[in-house]
Parts: C-alpha cells; sequence; structure tokens
C-alpha cells in the first residue's frame, strides 16, 4: 500500500472519504454535529495538519492521516476499506515518521477505541468534552514512550 503526501488539490476528496468514515462509525452524532464540523476540518484542519492519503488503483482517495508532531489529528478510511490494513499502514508510516505517537479518541467511538489499543496506545487520560467544548468525550492514547514526551 502506497502512503504519500497529500496536497491541496486532494481536499475535496479527502473531505468526502472524512464524511462517509463519520457517518458510518459516530453515530451520536447529529446531523448539524457533522454539518458543524464538516466545516471545521474543511477550513482548519486539512490545511493545518500534515497530510498522507493513500489511493485505490484509480487513484482516488480511500484513506488518509493528519499528523501534528507525533499526534495523529486524523485518521479516517472509506467505509468500503475497512478491516483491510489500511489504518494500520497509516500507523506504521506515522511511526517511522515521527516515533512513538499519540491520539485522541471519541470515547463513543468504540471500533477506533479498540483498533488504536489493539495497536499499543494506552489511555492516559481522559476529557468529558471535545476540543469545541461539546459534549463527547475524549479518550487520550499514547504508545509507551510519547507520553512522557520521548517523541517528537
Amino acid at each position: 500500500m502506497k502512503i504519500e503526501p497529500a496536497n491541496t488539490a486532494d481536499h475535496a476528496a479527502l473531505l468526502a472519504v472524512w464524511e462517509r468514515a463519520v457517518r458510518a462509525t459516530h453515530d451520536f452524532l447529529y446531523e448539524d454535529d457533522i454539518v458543524s464540523i464538516r466545516g471545521a476540518v474543511r477550513d482548519h484542519a486539512l490545511p493545518a495538519l500534515e497530510l498522507y492519503v493513500t489511493r485505490d488503483d484509480e487513484g482516488a482517495p480511500i484513506g488518509f492521516m493528519g499528523l501534528a508532531g507525533n499526534v495523529v489529528e486524523a485518521l479516517f478510511v472509506d467505509p468500503s476499506c475497512h478491516g483491510r490494513g489500511v489504518g494500520r499502514a497509516f500507523l506504521d508510516h506515522a511511526r517511522r515518521l515521527k516515533g512513538s505517537l499519540k491520539v485522541d479518541v471519541n470515547e463513543q467511538n468504540p471500533r477506533a477505541t479498540a483498533f488504536y489499543l489493539k495497536y499499543g496506545f494506552v489511555q492516559t487520560g481522559r476529557s468529558p468534552l471535545d476540543s469545541e467544548g461539546r459534549p463527547f468525550p475524549i479518550l487520550h492514547l499514547a504508545e509507551p514512550g510519547a507520553e512522557k514526551g520521548t517523541a517528537e
């Protein structure tokens, strides 16, 4: 699986992957939440993050990861590709680039939590609200070493 840096021309397709993945996995969100968060992803997250993408045989993005240092700020895979090792490949790539990783995950998304725990992350904390103050509890996870600040 080839993982490459994403570019600005990919942003619309990445946003579409984000929305399909969120609709498939974030059943705790209401439509208004998705619309609001979509705007923040489009206008703030995608332009600000170090983005990586993997594509299907036709060149269309099937997943992406956004990093800020050693923090995985975004990892979204098209639901049609779930369970095929795409997420693991992204984390392997990020670990090669950044060392031990950190990630925040919605507590109400048990599949994502299980994925990160299986990969070797451990819970280091919990916040009752997300970063925008919404009532979506966040679990703070880290790989050994990352929570001590030993990774960049």
